[in-house]
C-alpha cells in the first residue's frame, strides 16, 4: 500500500480554485463557487452524494440557507499532485455548534473534479 506524504502549506498557497471556491462559499456566491466544478463533478457532505454542476448548486444553494455560520480555515495540506484538504473550523447555529470539516479536493484540468467534505 502507498504511504501518502501530506504536505502542510500556507492558505495563500492553494491552488487557485481552491481559494476561490473557499473565498465564494464563505461569500454565499453560488455561482462563483459552482463555477470552480468540472461538468461531471461530485461533492459528498454529510454521506450524501451530488452529481454534477446543477445539484451541486442546489447543495450549495441549500447549505447557504440551513445555518447560519462563520469558518475559519485552520490548515491546508496536499497530497499529491491532485489533491489538497483544507481544515475549517464551523461555528455556528446547527446542532453542536462547532465543528472542523476537512474538505478533500480532487483536481483536474485546474478545476474541482471531487470534493469531499467530513468531521
Amino acid at each position: 500500500m502507498h504511504d501518502e506524504q501530506h504536505r502542510t502549506i500556507a492558505p495563500d498557497a492553494l491552488p487557485e480554485m481552491v481559494i476561490r471556491y473557499l473565498s465564494a462559499h464563505s461569500a454565499r456566491d453560488t455561482a462563483t463557487a459552482v463555477s470552480v466544478f468540472t461538468d461531471d463533478a461530485t461533492v459528498t457532505d454529510d454521506g450524501t452524494t451530488y452529481e454534477g454542476t446543477a445539484a451541486i448548486t442546489d447543495w450549495l444553494d441549500r447549505s447557504a440557507t440551513e445555518f447560519t455560520y462563520t469558518t475559519r480555515l485552520t490548515g491546508a495540506q496536499y497530497v499529491d499532485a491532485t489533491r489538497c484538504t483544507v481544515t475549517q473550523r464551523l461555528e455556528g447555529d446547527f446542532p453542536g455548534g462547532v465543528v472542523d470539516l476537512h474538505y478533500r479536493f480532487t483536481l483536474r484540468d485546474d478545476l474541482v473534479e471531487r470534493l469531499v467534505i467530513e468531521v
